[in-house]
């Protein structure tokens, strides 16, 4: 599956070039964008896609600019951001296409297996600096966060870190996928990814934020019944002028059809 663009398509007609219809932002929503453009176009051929990633703040941005026909969102839209739309004299309208459970991740290799919040605010603040802190072996804990323009940093800094500073110096990664390799490569590794990017390279974290008395793992059955504590709503936003050109493909990505790709893919239905 390609990372950064699903389809750069431009159909010649009679009329002239038909325009792209472009998708950018959040790297967590992209392989669901991707994957619903891929299945939409065997549909609709003539109404080609262009998908980008980013982050979330990369996407409203281009949303702002008029760079982009939707911007993808891992965190609902700022207020400042809502502002400059305004101040074009433009609405935006928010859609929720999926939910997300945000797994916390080490190296396989970690022995760990429980983290409360509070240790997680701890490890990601630099104040719990060695794995043998929470009952792992004396390693010294290398914490990974994304880059700021990322929705899954902004949701894991409020949930987690209940809106504290990362730690100075955290190792900062541009990409989800760029996150799992770091992590499957380093030992005292931990960090942070949408549901959908777990796979066998990296070990996810049973999670408590009740002070200890129950750990949860990230799976959908958990977050769909309320017991796994670390789920988002993923968004689709878009200007109100453009909803002739958006309307039909996000119409798709909510219906039954569309839904089915969004579990298939390893999100949370509506």
């Amino acid at each position: 599956m390609k990372h950064l663009i699903i389809a750069v398509i431009i159909l010649v007609t009679n009329l002239g070039v038909v325009q792209a219809q472009r998708i950018k932002g959040s790297d967590t929503v992209l392989p669901l964008s991707q994957k619903e453009a891929e299945s939409y176009l065997t549909l609709n051929p003539s109404q080609p896609i262009i998908i980008t990633g980013g982050g979330s703040g990369v996407g409203i941005s281009a949303l702002v600019e008029g760079t982009a026909d939707i911007a993808q969102s891992s965190r609902k839209i700022k207020f400042d951001e809502r502002k400059k739309i305004q101040e074009k004299g433009k609405t935006v309208k928010e859609v929720i296409i999926a939910y997300d459970a945000l797994a916390v991740v080490v190296h396989p290799k970690n022995k760990v297996t429980n983290l409360t919040r509070e240790q997680l605010e701890g490890i990601f603040t630099g104040k719990i600096t060695n794995w043998k802190e929470v009952g792992g072996a004396d390693l010294r804990i290398i914490p990974y966060s994304r880059e700021t323009s990322s929705g899954t940093y902004e949701f894991f800094k409020e949930v987690i870190l209940k809106n504290k500073n990362y730690k100075n110096g955290i190792m900062s990664m541009p990409a989800t996928g760029a996150m799992i390799q770091s992590i499957s490569q380093t030992e005292g590794a931990i960090g942070y990814v949408g549901l959908a990017y777990l796979n066998k390279n990296v070990k996810s974290i049973n999670v408590s934020c009740d002070g200890g008395k129950t750990f949860t793992s990230p799976t959908i059955a958990n977050a769909k019944n309320g017991t796994y504590p670390i789920v988002r709503p993923l968004y689709y936003y878009y200007l109100t002028d453009s909803t002739r050109i958006v309307k039909p493909f996000i119409d798709y990505v909510l219906s039954k059809k569309g839904q089915s790709i969004v579990k298939e893919i390893g999100f949370i239905t509506l």
